[in-house]
């Protein structure tokens, strides 16, 4: 390969400055044409069609966060098994009983999330 580093990384560096300089011509384009009438209305937030209530800074209940980090642990988990099944094969029982352990720990975590009431949203 005795190509020069810009035949091989021209075309990438082409893109990333037409779409660096699209960018800039469109904010440009609509500073410069629209309209810039502020109102009562246009300067709330939108609240899907619906008029605003009450403070946006309201707390929200530690329900929303718990999911949420459920879902992260169970998504980090779906990516640990996508390489384990790949190379079970080569892994033998020592990768099963790793495996094994690994799944374990996991429904502890669950079960104690379960017991804790972490999950239960009538409260």
């Amino acid at each position: 390969m005795d190509s020069n580093y810009l035949d091989n990384y021209g075309p990438l560096l082409l893109m990333f400055i037409l779409a660096a300089g699209l960018a800039a011509v469109l904010i440009t384009a609509s500073t410069l044409v629209g309209r810039h009438k502020h109102s009562r209305e246009k300067d709330q937030p939108y609240e899907c069609g619906i008029s605003p209530t009450g403070d946006a800074r309201h707390p929200f209940s530690v329900h929303f966060y718990m999911v949420a980090l459920i879902f992260i642990l169970f998504d980090i988990e779906a990516i640990f098994l996508y390489p384990w099944a790949l190379v079970y094969h080569q892994l033998n029982v020592f990768g099963f009983v790793e495996m094994l352990l690994y799944i374990m720990i996991l429904l502890v975590g669950y079960i104690f999330l379960w017991k804790k009431g972490a999950l239960d949203w009538d409260r």
